[in-house]
């Protein structure tokens, strides 16, 4: 059996991780795998987490199962954050799942089951994960313009086109927010044609709303997924609490359709709960509880609130550091648009020699693509970065 294999291709991220992790220079600075990090390089847990975690193990009374759906009142919390009222609740279905990878999958797998014969369509670059999952389930995937390198902001005009061009057999997926692996997002006016365009289309939007809080604050994050669902028939919303609860390593992720009418939604629920049972029989609770416990406690939601936004301030503060270390020392505005993104990267649209250059001499690591991680960098690394990625494009 096995003789017949022929290695599968490393994941590039993880793949970077271990080079980092066998350099023991002094100083190396990571810019790849996408978690947020403090000054000193650490991934806190945040304090309402750890409070939430703490009335878990003092209260519960049991590790029994859950059920297919996961954590029911976790997943009617997720769709109150990433929904609010803008939708309908008796048009709302969802389910927990494994993360927001997770979440994805599960939508992946009910949108083909849908409709077998339709293309999956991605942004031009997107997250490396969405095509080889799309895949995987058997989509055709083809991409529509997003990122313009020259000038670091969205190719809208292209980009409409595109859409224009498609019709009901076509699926979009489009990022809620701070766009990965570019950073730079949607206007609320670009939304809105993007809606048009999908009205007139028939086009299926599928959103992949995984860093809500993390650009502009968690109202102005959600502002294309409640425009989406308030306007359009049908719609697929996967989520993540990994980067706005720091609960990376519990995967924790929440997979929402909106149906046209209550019976089509309670359809839609029954194949994507058959989905589950079928792949993983049920997702893990521990993580989904904390959120739960937090989202539907008032004083511990405030002080998640307020942490998720000292992290988002900070991270748009080193955004602007950055650009401006950069501008003062190739006296040039090149690398302003840094400044204009939002969320966890940017793509520098630095060349592969470049890139190549500044892990041998410098020990700064960053994806062949370019993107880096802002959240990764600390007062210290931004000078040291914004000197070596000067030296090393002149």
């Amino acid at each position: 059996m096995f003789e017949t294999f022929s290695k599968a291709p490393q994941d590039k991220i993880f793949a970077l991780m271990a080079e980092i992790a066998a350099d023991d220079r002094p100083g190396k600075i990571d810019l790849g795998i996408g978690v947020y990090k403090d000054d000193e390089g650490n991934t806190p847990i945040m304090s309402a987490v750890k409070k939430a975690e703490e009335r878990i193990l003092k209260s519960a009374k049991t590790k029994s199962y859950i059920g297919v759906a996961g954590n029911k009142a976790f997943s009617k919390a997720m769709v109150g954050l990433a929904l609010d009222d803008a939708v309908p609740a008796d048009r709302v279905r969802a389910a927990q799942a494994p993360g927001g990878t997770g979440a994805l999958w599960v939508l992946m797998q009910l949108l083909k089951r849908g409709n077998p014969d339709a293309t999956l369509w991605v942004s031009d670059p997107t997250w490396p994960n969405h095509k080889p999952m799309a895949e995987n389930v058997g989509f055709t995937v083809k991409t529509y313009p997003y990122f313009d390198p020259e000038t670091g902001k969205v190719r809208f005009e292209e980009m409409l086109k595109t859409l224009d061009g498609l019709g009901t057999n076509d699926i979009v997926l489009l990022h809620g927010c701070c766009h990965n692996p570019t950073g730079a997002n949607l206007t609320p006016e670009q939304w809105d044609q993007v809606i048009a365009s999908l009205q007139k289309t028939g086009a299926f939007p599928f959103i992949d709303l995984a860093y809500q809080g993390f650009g502009d604050g968690l109202e102005a994050d959600s502002y294309g997924v409640r425009a989406v669902g308030g306007v359009l028939p049908e719609v697929a919303i996967a989520t993540s609490c990994s980067k706005n609860f720091g609960l990376y390593r519990e995967r924790v992720g929440c997979a929402m359709v909106i149906a046209r009418d209550v019976a089509q939604a309670d359809t839609a629920n029954s194949q994507m709960l058959n989905i589950i049972r079928s792949a993983y029989s049920q997702p893990p609770d521990h993580g989904a509880e904390i959120v739960r416990i937090i989202l539907e406690d008032e004083e511990l939601k405030a002080e998640w609130k307020a942490e998720l936004e000292a992290m988002r301030t900070r991270m748009v503060e080193n955004r602007q550091k950055l650009a401006d270390a950069i501008r003062t020392r190739s006296n040039s505005s090149d690398f302003d648009f840094v400044a204009e993104h939002r969320g966890m990267f940017s793509l520098l649209g630095l060349p592969k020699p470049v890139i190549d250059r500044l892990k041998t001499e410098n020990a700064v690591y960053m994806l062949d693509d370019s993107r880096i991680n802002i959240a990764g960098l600390g007062d210290e690394r931004i000078q040291r970065l914004a000197d070596a990625i000067v030296n090393a494009t002149r």
